[in-house]
Formats: C-alpha cells, structure tokens, sequence
C-alpha cells in the first residue's frame, strides 16, 4: 500500500488510475451492472483497492447479490472502510470509502444475507483482486 496516496492530487490520480477507475474512485462513479471483470469472479483471494491497494473484502464473504456488481456482506477487517451518508441522486445511501485513500467504492444496503444481513455493492473499477 503506498503510505503517499492519501496525498496524491488530482493530476496524480489521473496518471495511476485509468479513466474509469479515476471516475468510480474519485468523482464517485458507477459502472454499468454486470459489466465489471470482478462481479462474476469465483476464485479464492483478497479483493483490495485499485487505488492504494488495502486490503478491503475478502472472497469468503462474497455472495451473488442478482446486482451485476460485486457484493459482500463484510469488510475483510473492523476499519478498512468507510460508511458516509450519500443524499445524492434525489435518495438517501451509505456510500463506502477506502479509509486508507478515501477512494469512492460502492454503497452497503441492508439487505444482505447473514451473519451481517449487509450488503457491500461495490464497483469492480475499484478493486483489484489478488488469488490466494
């Protein structure tokens, strides 16, 4: 995890992140449902964000959510990220952020299965996945 990302500008980001991920991550975007690489993956692993690269979600606690973006029902660990409220679009959400980067991630809905009934909606342009 780079310990400068949190201090990167704008021009910075541009030249890390492709134009997708730099609209996801920091102009808080969205993708298309079920056209991100990662909505659909299977395999064993850590899912960390594209940005700084902490590690955010694990492959245990993903579920298919019938959403075409990659949803969890917890963070890999207590801290890694963070809920704000989000009254944009005309409704009112709990968006997710990096707590590292601060990088836009996705929303958490309560509507996931157990133990946590919570659903992480995450966008697959802020994650890189790493296979165990």
């Amino acid at each position: 995890m780079s310990s400068d990302s949190t201090r990167m500008t704008n021009d910075d980001w541009k030249k890390k992140l492709t134009p997708e991920q730099y609209k996801i991550l920091r102009e808080k975007g969205t993708e298309p449902a079920f056209s991100g690489e990662l909505y659909n993956n299977h395999k064993t692993g850590m899912y960390q964000c594209v940005g700084c690269g902490m590690d955010l979600f694990t492959s245990e606690t993903k579920f298919d959510s019938g959403t075409g973006w990659p949803s969890f029902y917890q963070a890999a660990q207590e801290g890694r990220v963070e809920l704000r409220e989000d009254r944009s679009h005309g409704m009112v959400r709990t968006e997710v952020v990096c707590s590292h980067c601060g990088g836009h991630l996705g929303h958490v809905f309560d509507d996931g299965p157990t133990p946590t009934g919570k659903r992480y909606c995450i966008n697959s342009g802020a994650l890189c996945f790493i296979k165990k």
